[in-house]
Order: C-alpha cells, then structure tokens, then sequence
C-alpha cells in the first residue's frame, strides 16, 4: 500500500470516530469547527445578540451557524437558528462558495483582492464591528516555513481590516499556526489590542498547528 492511500486511510478513520464530527451531525453543523469557535465564545463571552459579526474564511459556514445560534432568541427553539429570529447582523466572507444560511449575508470573494474588500465594507454601510473572526488559512504546501508565511499574511489582512472596521471594545479572533513566524504574529496583537489571549481548543485535534489569537480593546480606535 501507498504512503498516500495509508494516510488517506489514518484520515479517514480519525474523522470517522472523531467525537466532534459525530457532534456537528447530530447538532447539524456543516463542520466540526463550529465547536473551537463555542469553546473560544464560551471562554471569553466574546459573542451577544445585537452585534455586527464578520466571519472571515466562512465556508462552508459552521462558525456562521453558531454565531446565528447565539444570535437567536432564546425563548425560540431552545436558542437555535429559528427561521426569522435574528437579533445581530452576520456577514461571511469566502473565496469558495456557500450554501445559504438564513440571516447571514454572504460575499464571494478573496479577501487579499480589494474588490472582495470593497464589497464587504460596503455591506457594513459604515457600521462598526463587534467582532471579526477570521478562519482563514492558506492552501498548505507541506513546506512549513512558506506555508507559515502565507498563513502570516492573511492574519495580517485580518489586523488590518480590524484596526479599520472594530468598535473600540470589538474583537478579533484569528486562526494561526504555532510554529515559524508565530512570536512576531503575537507581537502584532499585542501592539494593536489592549488585551491578547491564545487559545487551542479541546475541538482542535492534537496534531493540528492551529491555535487562535484572541485580541480585544483596540489600542488606537478606528
């Protein structure tokens, strides 16, 4: 057997019996992720109903479901996605396309490209942002230094949009990689946000680089 049919299969069987992917389906989720963004909520109560959300890397859509879950009211449906029930604006971002989500305004576009960028402030319509969540991560390459890097730039683009769109208490919570380049990326928080937290959540598997940079208060309002 092939070293890449081996690894197919070691993938195959820790999605299969993962705790999390059996979770998502039963609680309809479309991935696993939406548990690392509930644990992250649930930490630091970064999440409430009436606020402005962007959720950068949205496809296919589990942390945009949860935040419409959090967004509902709880007398309806236990605090689910009722149809209709929506206290807060969610709007998702992704170079791939999304299915719908009810409630949640979508823009199809790269976010390194200024059109995609122009089109999502254009659906903030000047609105501050409470929090921005940014999933994003670069096509991985296998070359730990380069793929790094990449993964550097795209938090950059997301410290960016912050420093021009958060509400002077929002938040930025931004998916990294620990390994070259994570030091400076924690630097970079630090100088733009009054308080910084990392955070790998039980729902990242073990073998994952990812971690999340959580920054609130920014130093330098908009």
């Amino acid at each position: 057997m092939s070293r890449s049919k081996k690894v197919n299969r070691a993938w195959l069987h820790d999605h299969v019996t993962d705790p999390y992917v059996k979770l998502a389906r039963k609680e309809d989720y479309r991935a696993r992720a939406a548990y690392k963004l509930k644990e992250i909520d649930e930490a630091l109560h970064l999440l409430a109903p009436g606020q402005v959300v962007v959720d950068l890397g949205s496809a296919p859509g589990a942390w945009s479901q949860y935040v419409r879950r959090r967004f509902a009211p709880k007398a309806v449906a236990g605090g689910g996605a009722a149809p209709g029930a929506l206290d807060g604006t969610i709007i998702a971002l992704d170079m791939l396309p999304m299915a719908p989500i009810e409630g949640v305004h979508f823009v199809e576009g790269d976010f390194r490209d200024e059109a995609a960028a122009q089109a999502l402030a254009a659906r903030l319509q000047g609105r501050a942002v409470d929090v921005v969540l940014s999933d994003m991560a670069p096509n991985l390459s296998g070359v730990a230094v380069s793929d790094a890097a990449r993964m550097a730039d795209l938090v950059e683009l997301a410290l960016a949009f912050a420093r021009q769109h958060l509400a002077i208490d929002g938040a930025l919570v931004a998916k990294v990689f620990h390994g070259s380049g994570y030091s400076q990326l924690v630097e970079r928080f630090k100088q733009t946000f009054r308080v910084v937290k990392a955070i790998k959540p039980k729902a990242s598997r073990d073998k994952s680089a990812e971690t999340f940079l959580v920054g609130r208060g920014l130093k330098r309002p908009r």
